[in-house]
């Protein structure tokens, strides 16, 4: 299931947006760093990272083809994020974020996609 996000009203719906995008030189940091230690490197995708971002606003949406509600005026409310939302990426990377914080971890000030025991 993908939501509408076209349809938000910046605003109401989200208030910010944000795209995690690691700099060029941390990349090759990394890279160097783990060369020189000759650590092995993993790397992950994760395919439903959006539906486990928690959402701040109150969100509805129509209800997904083939959901029978018992009223025709019912609306499904949003409790995660999906696909699509403007803010899902930003919902992720925030849950994300403060979860590898809680575990010891601090953010880099100058890449903040970039986090280090």
């Amino acid at each position: 299931m993908v939501a509408k996000g076209y349809t938000q009203t910046e605003g109401i719906e989200y208030f910010k947006t944000f795209f995690s995008v690691v700099k060029i030189t941390t990349i090759g940091f990394i890279l160097s760093l783990a060369s020189a230690n000759r650590w092995i490197l993993h790397q992950l995708d994760v395919n439903n990272v959006f539906l486990h971002g928690d959402l701040d606003e109150e969100i509805y949406m129509t209800p997904p083809a083939g959901l029978t509600l018992s009223h025709p005026t019912q609306v499904c409310e949003l409790r995660k994020s999906l696909y699509g939302l403007k803010q899902a990426s930003r919902q992720w990377n925030s849950k994300l974020t403060h979860t590898v914080i809680q575990l010891g971890y601090v953010q880099s000030t100058t890449d903040h996609s970039f986090t280090a025991l």
